[in-house]
């Protein structure tokens, strides 16, 4: 598969789809106003019943799975759909998933692929047409489980958002101590096999010190030529202050942002090509890598 690189090509993308229902309404919105490209969905997370619906009535929105290890919110929390033993170290002592990377990165890794793969069997018997896999606080792109993660997607025909410096991606400021060698072993493989590999991922500015539209406009004027992909986090009002109140409104005034034609403006202003991933699904599938 070959990427073209020769301008700014970005993916705006929801995470965390089926979190909660403002998750699921922030993403259908933005994609039918055409400044959400697309987006991936939670498996274990309450809401997800609610976004597979979604994505089974509207089969054009780009939707991928958003691959979970982590249950980092607090009290709100969810578990594996496996079952997994103590002993996988998967688990806290309630039977959730561990709320930080750290603790997540020393999961079994049988245990951690039996778990993915049941996150995509279930969104596959939900009826969505998965266009993608990407990691929920980067955990399954971590050095420990970045074979698995891309195995799982070449299995499953779907390209993995894979970005090439691990070192500069947000999940490393809070992973922990990283064996950055193996996972660059993997990209080497990845660009080897033609997969799809991304220049940066850009995340929601989470430390913002300023307003919501000179943080994304400054956001927007970072992105590079190649490929880029932003990691946002839509969420309407009403119920995100509930599940975590200091920070709701990072959410939900991104999401408000990206319902105006500001965020058009600066498309056009930057000279970007707003692309998805379902383009590069069928990309890859055609090319049969």
């Amino acid at each position: 598969m070959t990427v073209k690189t020769a301008r700014k090509r970005v993916v705006i993308h929801e995470d965390d789809v089926g979190m909660s229902h403002g998750a699921n309404v922030a993403f259908f919105e933005p994609s039918k106003f055409g400044t959400c490209s697309s987006g991936s969905v939670m498996a274990p997370c309450p809401w997800f019943p609610e976004a597979a619906q979604i994505a089974v009535a509207n089969p054009d929105f780009d939707l991928g799975v958003h691959l979970t290890l982590t249950s980092e919110q607090k009290p709100y929390r969810w578990r594996p759909l496996t079952n997994p033993p103590k002993s996988a170290a998967m688990t806290d002592e309630f039977g959730y998933f561990w709320p930080t990377v750290p603790q997540a990165r020393k999961a079994h890794p049988d245990a951690v692929e039996a778990e993915l793969r049941a996150q995509i069997e279930c969104a596959i018997a939900a009826g969505i047409d998965i266009t993608h896999l990407d990691a929920h606080m980067g955990t399954a792109q971590m050095p420990e489980f970045i074979a698995i993660y891309r195995k799982l997607g070449r299995e499953y025909r779907l390209p993995a958002l894979l970005v090439k410096d691990l070192s500069g991606y947000n999940p490393a400021s809070y992973a922990g101590e990283l064996d950055i060698a193996r996972y660059d072993a993997e990209i080497v493989k990845a660009q080897a096999a033609g997969e799809p590999v991304f220049d940066i991922v850009l995340e929601t500015p989470w430390a913002r010190k300023t307003d919501a539209q000179t943080a994304y406009h400054a956001m927007f004027a970072r992105i590079p030529e190649g490929l880029s992909f932003l990691s946002l986090h839509f969420n309407t009002v009403g119920d995100f202050e509930a599940i975590n109140p200091p920070d709701a409104h990072l959410r939900t005034e991104e999401y408000a942002l990206f319902k105006t034609a500001r965020v058009k403006a600066w498309i056009s202003e930057f000279d970007i090509e707003v692309i998805g991933m379902r383009g590069m699904r069928d990309e890859l599938r055609a090319a049969k890598i």
